[in-house]
C-alpha cells in the first residue's frame, strides 16, 4: 500500500473516491481513471438508500455525472477468478470477506484482473491484498 503523492497514472477508483472526487486535492488526482461496473451499481443503489430529497438529488447528480464520464470496467470471468484469490487472502488474514465489505473486495478483484492500482479512501479495509492489488491510499 502506498500513499498518493503527486499526479498519478491510470487507477481504478473505489466507490468512496468517486463519491468524494470533488474534495480531492487536484495535485493528488490520478491522470487517467477507471471505475468498475460495481461502483456504478453502488451509486445507483445509493439513490434508494436515503429518504432525504436533497440527498437523493445529490446522489442522482453524482450518478449521472459518473455515467457520462465513465465506461465502466465489467466484472467478468477474469475478475471472478481474481475474486477467488482476493477472498482467500482476506480469509487467511482472519478478516471478513462477506457482508458490507464484499463489494469493495469485488472492486478490488476488478483492479486485480485489470492490472490497475486501486485508489481508496479506506486502505485499511484492503490491507490483506498485498501482492494482489496495489492499493493507493488517498
Amino acid at each position: 500500500m502506498r500513499p498518493a503523492a503527486g499526479v498519478l497514472g491510470r487507477l481504478l477508483l473505489n466507490t468512496s473516491v468517486v463519491i468524494d472526487v470533488d474534495s480531492i486535492d487536484p495535485n493528488r488526482r490520478p491522470v487517467e481513471v477507471a471505475v468498475s461496473a460495481l461502483t456504478m451499481a453502488e451509486l445507483a443503489a445509493g439513490l434508494h438508500a436515503t429518504d432525504d430529497p436533497d440527498e437523493r438529488a445529490r446522489r442522482q447528480d453524482r450518478l449521472q455525472r459518473a455515467e457520462a464520464a465513465f465506461d465502466p470496467l465489467p466484472f467478468d470471468a477474469e475478475a471472478s477468478r481474481a475474486y477467488g484469490r482476493i477472498y482467500a487472502a482476506v480469509a487467511s488474514a482472519g478478516r471478513k470477506a462477506r457482508g458490507a465489505r464484499a463489494v469493495d473486495l469485488l472492486i478490488a478483484a476488478t483492479a486485480c484482473s485489470s492490472g490497475l492500482p486501486l485508489y481508496s479512501k479506506n486502505p485499511d479495509d484492503l490491507r490483506a491484498l498485498d501482492g494482489l492489488v496495489d492499493v493507493v491510499a488517498l
